[in-house]
């Protein structure tokens, strides 16, 4: 037998068998699709593709996978295969590009809220604080707004909800004012002009106090829990009777819009009712609990101990 040459992503790995980047909870994504040949199934977050090839290895010829991603370089990772419609958007317009592809409906929504292990490892995406590049945490590098853009524009009191909020991190209103003072002096441009700040007003273990930092603007760069709520609520209108949503998240804002919805088909801790008091559920929880990272897998992927797994049924 002739051996397939390896198809090589740009983001560095093989795309062919073993994909260059194995997802949290890969297999149990995976299994909560309940995925049938010839089924219909959505990868809101293609990232790597390892999702997307998992899932292409259960589907047969009829089946059709539609991945979503808004970062180009992730475009980039598809695999040549009839099976796969790549889309480079938002997952926030889920229900746009499947009537634009007649897709609709749909056996099952997969989407695994983890920014990418290369989006975190790249050093000019300005996603992580261990390296020295431009504030920029864009997802959407054709986005407008940056990270550097929130901490140069942004109001003091504005910066502080969006520290407390997203990042819950505890002198948020410090941080805040410290941002606007130094902003006065000069603008900011650099990880290291956010570093230097934050470090100096922390309160707590540094790495710890640095990351809830930097998940706050992230979260407010790219809208990430306004994009959640719209595929939630899309989800209940594309998914066929018995269809699948597997929700993978890494922070506990994520994982209580996610766990209301599916209980109360709403994001408030108490259900939408009619005006007769009468209320209709959407979704069945197939896992009461979310489900988490083995200990075995928590130590080989530090990243997995955030998260949370649920897995629901449309009814």
């Amino acid at each position: 037998m002739k051996r397939r040459d390896k198809k090589v992503s740009p983001l560095g790995g093989d795309l062919v068998g073993v994909p260059f980047h194995k997802p949290v909870l890969l297999h149990e994504c995976i299994n909560g699709l309940a995925i049938k040949t010839d089924g219909v199934y959505v990868d809101a977050t293609f990232g790597g593709g390892g999702h997307s090839a998992a899932i292409l290895q259960q589907l047969g010829k009829e089946g059709r996978l539609i991945a979503f991603d808004q970062d180009e370089d992730a475009i980039k990772n598809a695999p040549d295969d009839e099976r796969l419609t790549m889309v480079h958007s938002n997952f926030k317009e889920l229900k746009r590009f499947l009537r634009l592809h007649d897709a609709m409906p749909v056996d099952g929504i997969l989407a695994d809220l983890g920014v990418s292990s290369w989006q975190f490892d790249t050093a000019e995406r300005g996603f992580s604080f261990r390296f020295d590049g431009p504030l920029d945490m864009r997802m959407n590098r054709f986005a407008e707004k940056t990270a550097a853009d929130v901490l140069n524009e942004t109001n003091a009191e504005d910066l502080q909800k969006m520290f407390s909020l997203y990042g819950e991190v505890r002198n948020s209103k410090t941080l805040a004012n410290a941002i606007v003072d130094a902003r006065n002096t000069r603008k900011f441009e650099t990880i290291a002009d956010l570093k230097a700040i934050a470090t100096a007003n922390r309160m707590g273990e540094e790495h710890k106090y640095l990351a809830q930092v930097f998940q706050a603007i992230r979260i407010e760069v790219n809208d990430e829990l306004g994009a959640l709520k719209e595929i939630l609520l899309q989800s209940a209108e594309v998914l066929k009777p018995g269809g699948r949503l597997v929700v993978l998240t890494f922070h506990s804002l994520e994982d209580r819009l996610v766990k209301n919805f599916i209980k109360n088909g709403s994001f408030d801790d108490e259900p939408v009712k009619d005006l007769f008091g009468n209320f209709e559920l959407q979704f069945k929880a197939i896992n009461k609990k979310p489900i988490t990272a083995t200990d075995a897998e928590q130590r080989e992927n530090s990243r997995s101990r955030s998260a949370k797994l649920r897995v629901a049924e449309r009814i």
